[in-house]
């Protein structure tokens, strides 16, 4: 299993196929067997998890597995108590409730790197950081999260996905570094896992013993081929609408000209 974290720069497209306008992951990760798990949009910044094993993938953008990704996310206008708890308790987008999620107030944080180009400065209007974590991957659900209820998103980092932390790995913008699986408990117990395949056929009985459903049912088809192949069978009259004349010619064969 391979695992590389790359820090996301702005406006970088998380997709390896060449976009006339936009720079791509391909000026950043060279290895062709990697893939990205859980992506960022354009203008988000921040973690983004590469990995080679689609089980690892699975678990960290499914809801069910519940694994938070955490977001800072800088908005704008100074946000109130009410629309946290509303954030807290699920807000309704048009495709459908999300989650609850866990947010709260924070201050700007002090690791934070300059963006490049850096966000709209308006002098009359504060904005306030919140800290975002969410189970969902819905397309843009962070910024509409915040935009429904009253506070547009200027800036969004992602700083963690599960148990990986981009803060604690201390990668610069546009850094990558490749992650040991075991060092990471959950990881690890995904890389032990290994799944039983199905069976397609049922399994071949055992020499010398018959089961009963199947000697009945060999029995059902003995009756049935036999009633087929009597040859003193009577072959049963043809059934006609009354229009059809009987066929008098006592053989087959070219007609004389």
């Amino acid at each position: 299993m391979k695992i590389t974290i790359l820090n996301k720069p702005f406006n970088v497209l998380s997709q390896f196929r060449e976009e006339a306008e936009h720079t791509t992951l391909a000026e950043y990760i060279h290895d062709t067997e990697l893939r990205v798990s859980g992506r960022l949009d354009r203008d988000s910044e921040g973690l983004l998890i590469l990995t080679d094993h689609g089980g690892l993938n699975q678990y960290l953008t499914s809801p069910k597995k519940k694994q938070y990704k955490t977001y800072l996310a800088q908005v704008d206008g100074a946000v109130d108590a009410a629309a946290v708890k509303q954030l807290c308790n699920g807000v309704e987008l048009n495709d459908g409730m999300t989650l609850p999620a866990l947010v709260k107030i924070v201050e700007e944080p002090e690791w934070l790197w300059e963006r490049t180009p850096p966000i709209r400065y308006r002098a009359n209007i504060p904005t306030t950081w919140l800290e975002i974590k969410i189970m969902e991957g819905r397309n843009r659900q962070v910024r509409r999260m915040t935009s429904a209820v009253g506070y547009p998103t200027l800036r969004l980092i992602r700083t963690q996905v599960g148990p990986v932390n981009l803060i604690e790995l201390g990668l610069k913008v546009g850094e990558t570094r490749s992650i040991e699986p075991l060092l990471f408990p959950e990881f690890k117990k995904i890389m032990e896992h290994v799944e039983t395949p199905k069976k397609f056929f049922a399994s071949k009985p055992k020499t010398g013993h018959v089961d009963k459903k199947t000697k009945k049912q060999d029995k059902q088809r003995d009756k049935v081929l036999v009633e087929i192949f009597k040859t003193d069978a009577v072959r049963p009259r043809r059934i006609t609408n009354g229009t059809t004349r009987p066929n008098l010619k006592k053989g087959r064969g070219r007609r004389t000209r």
